[in-house]
């Protein structure tokens, strides 16, 4: 059953499953039917006798009585084993010989035959001290019964079966049909790699949510794409202005050496430090693409870290830097990564300090809420929702060194970390970042301990 197909499967399993109960219910049907057609006929056996059956019966086991043969039969058991019967006689087991000196509490009901070897069904009762009577009924009728039943048993059995695989048969299509639908779907993804293919999706059963699943996938595949066409598109377009500024620079430099014309050693020297400035800045955006594309795939362990240990570290190379960074900080622990968290606060503490004054930054963590200000000119109400998007980049910041991926790093590391980020214009000039991270005010060892 494992070869063959899960159509096949399915409906083999129906089938079986109805076949099996249609022929227990036949089986049971007829045992039923044996059981009450048998008690029917001991009741019959059972109904009381006359006088005259009584009389009847002494008078032709007497000796001057001549026995007749009637179609039932009743047979006279004797403690010395004669017997006498009227009808064809019972052939006698050591069974009824129990009835014949002690009368019973309940008759014997057996199966037996008769001497000329018909089936018959035996009721032995204590008829006198000493004497016990064997009344007989023939079983023919009760086996031609059972037998008919069988045969209308097992007809029904057989068409019950047929009607079982069809029914099987319809189910596995009817149930399998989105099964089908999907093995198609997936098919023809891995044939063109058209992941905006879709599946329709029925009900609200498993299978419509396997359908839905599917989308969510598929969806989810081909915006994982989109954003690396638009990340590579991206990243080509800024890499080109650095390459072609640092190419130029070295073919003056280049031509001057072949025709011996040197350049002015001031023109030579701002020419050097562009090209060192240039390098600079390739450095800092390979490093940032190298930063974004390790998205899920990054496998540095997440552990329980002091944020604001690590607001701390990020301050201290912000400062390096030349900004001017006040603190607050108050206790904060978090589950992250402790390189990519710092990473994310040093780019916002030096995204601030690009446009404050002096460099004056002002960091605040207080309950899980770490606050980010500048004293800048801020942003116009319309470049904010774009803050967080890669390579974007404010008019008025253009001319200021970058890639436009410092805000997009940071908003990748929170997520990562199970928080949120947003910007927005600080009361009084300047923007503020606010980062929100879950965490406690106490390590869990220490919360532990306390209780």
């Amino acid at each position: 059953m494992r070869g063959g197909s899960l159509r096949s499967r399915l409906t083999i399993l129906v089938t079986a499953a109805v076949a099996v109960a249609i022929v227990l219910c036949a089986a049971l049907s007829w045992l039923v039917l044996q059981d009450r057609l048998i008690r029917q006929l001991d009741q019959t056996i059972l109904e009381p006798e006359s006088d005259k059956d009584r009389e009847f019966l002494v008078k032709a086991c007497s000796p001057e009585g001549s026995p007749q043969q009637f179609h039932d039969s009743a047979t006279l058991l004797y403690s010395d084993g004669r017997t006498c019967s009227i009808g064809p006689p019972v052939v006698a087991t050591q069974e009824d010989m129990a009835a014949v000196e002690h009368p019973l509490p309940d008759a014997i009901f057996r199966n037996g035959v008769n001497r000329v070897g018909k089936p018959v069904r035996v009721v032995t009762t204590n008829f006198a001290p000493g004497v016990a009577v064997l009344e007989a009924r023939p079983f023919y009728h009760v086996n031609a019964t059972l037998r008919d039943t069988a045969l209308a048993l097992g007809t029904i059995s057989a068409l019950g079966v047929l009607g079982a695989a069809w029914a099987g048969l319809t189910i596995s299509r009817t149930a399998l049909r989105p099964v089908q639908q999907l093995t198609k779907a997936v098919e023809h993804i891995a044939q063109t790699e058209d992941l905006d293919t879709r599946i329709p999706v029925e009900g609200s059963d498993e299978i419509a949510r396997l359908s839905s699943s599917f989308n969510a996938m598929t969806a989810a595949l081909a915006g994982s794409r989109e954003r690396q066409r638009q990340l590579v598109g991206d990243a080509g377009h800024e890499l080109r202005t650095p390459l072609t500024t640092l190419r130029t620079n070295i073919d003056l430099l280049l031509r001057s050496e072949q025709t011996g014309r040197s350049l002015d050693p001031g023109a030579k020297e701002r020419l050097l430090v562009n090209v060192k400035a240039q390098f600079a800045e390739l450095s800092t955006l390979v490093a940032d693409l190298l930063q974004l594309a390790r998205g899920d795939h990054d496998h540095e362990p997440h552990v329980e870290l002091g944020f604001h240990e690590v607001v701390t570290a990020a301050v201290e190379r912000a400062r390096l830097r030349g900004a001017d960074v006040v603190t607050e900080l108050g206790p904060w622990y978090v589950v992250g990564s402790a390189a990519s968290l710092e990473r994310a606060v040093l780019n916002l503490i030096d995204n601030a300090a690009k446009f404050s004054p002096g460099g004056r930054v002002e960091v605040r963590l207080d309950g899980g809420r770490l606050t980010v200000r500048d004293h800048g000119p801020g942003l116009n109400e319309d470049e904010l929702p774009h803050v967080f998007e890669r390579f974007w980049r404010s008019p008025s910041a253009r001319a200021l060194p970058g890639s436009g991926l410092g805000l997009a790093i940071v908003a990748q590391a929170v997520a990562e970390a199970g928080g949120q980020v947003r910007l927005a214009n600080a009361p009084g000039g300047g923007a503020v970042a606010t980062m929100d991270l879950p965490g406690t005010p106490m390590r869990n060892s220490e919360s532990d301990k306390s209780r």
